[in-house]
């Protein structure tokens, strides 16, 4: 499971949404998304998932990763918004979850000490970026 960040009394708690384009400024948010975007692993899973969706079981195989922490890898990944997570129908009635990558791009802005934001866009035929699930301690507008 990925690790819980605490309230920081620097924090800028605010989040902005369109239609493509997600704006994230919140301090603990955005230092969980560049946590996940400087793991190897995680940016592994992102490739692979960039044109088709797969299961934890095919990412484990693909990326070369144990399952338990392609596990914790899409914890981290559908957390911070980088992952969409469906589910599978099969005909077994053994469904699975499958992911695919959620944004095309993401860029970081550095401003005044604590002002460091995250655009994160997409622009293949989905436009729509949900927002993720708000890190502890985290308002998000």
């Amino acid at each position: 499971m990925s690790r819980l960040l605490l309230p920081s009394r620097t924090a800028r708690a605010s989040e902005q949404s369109s239609s493509s384009t997600r704006t994230v400024v919140a301090e603990g948010a955005v230092q969980r998304l560049l946590d996940a975007l400087t793991d190897a692993d995680c940016r592994n899973i992102l490739g692979a998932t960039r044109a088709e969706a797969l299961t934890a079981s095919e990412l484990s195989e693909t990326c070369g990763l144990p399952l338990s922490t392609t596990y914790r890898k899409l914890d981290l990944l559908t957390a911070t918004g980088l992952l969409d997570e469906h589910t599978r129908v099969r005909q077994s009635g053994k469904h699975a979850s499958e992911y695919t990558r959620s944004v095309d791009d993401v860029v970081v802005s550095l401003g005044t000490p604590g002002g460091t934001e995250l655009r994160m866009s997409r622009t293949g035929s989905r436009e729509r970026i949900d927002p993720p699930v708000p890190v502890v301690g985290d308002r998000v507008r």
